[in-house]
């Protein structure tokens, strides 16, 4: 799964997307690629109020780093510019989704051609292109 990209879930069963970003208990963790996904680490944390700690979100997004999305019921304005600022696309689900579901679309969307944050996630995972300064030494370009 080299082109893989991680991706988050607010979860308390480890099967539905069912918690607040900010007040989630636990997360799964995925990498997913076009043709096949895996659960990377299911991480639980203690009880949290919705609102008035903002540091509770430091952990968790340490916990993100390198995830390509997030899936939550819901997430406050603070945790979204928090999260968007590690380069994390927070997504808002509703009320039962499951996470097979949401990770079928998710690799039905890497192969029909994916969205925009998608695509960037996408090619945050992939090197430069080995061959991008052929054209120039085609044209004779020295140092």
């Amino acid at each position: 799964m080299e082109t893989a990209i991680k991706v988050a879930f607010a979860t308390t069963d480890m099967l539905h997307v069912n918690q607040h970003f900010g007040s989630s208990k636990s997360f799964a963790v995925y990498a997913v690629d076009p043709e096949q996904t895996q659960l990377l680490e299911a991480a639980q944390f203690g009880e949290l109020a919705q609102d008035g700690n903002e540091d509770k979100l430091s952990v968790k997004l340490q916990l993100l780093e390198g995830c390509a999305a997030v899936y939550c019921q819901a997430v406050g304005a603070s945790a979204i510019k928090q999260i968007v600022a590690h380069g994390i696309q927070p997504i808002k689900v509703h009320e039962g989704c499951t996470i097979a579901s949401l990770l079928s679309d998710l690799q039905a969307e890497m192969r029909a051609g994916p969205s925009s944050w998608l695509a960037k996630a996408i090619n945050q995972h992939k090197g430069p292109d080995p061959k991008r300064f052929d054209v120039m030494e085609d044209e004779g370009w020295d140092e």
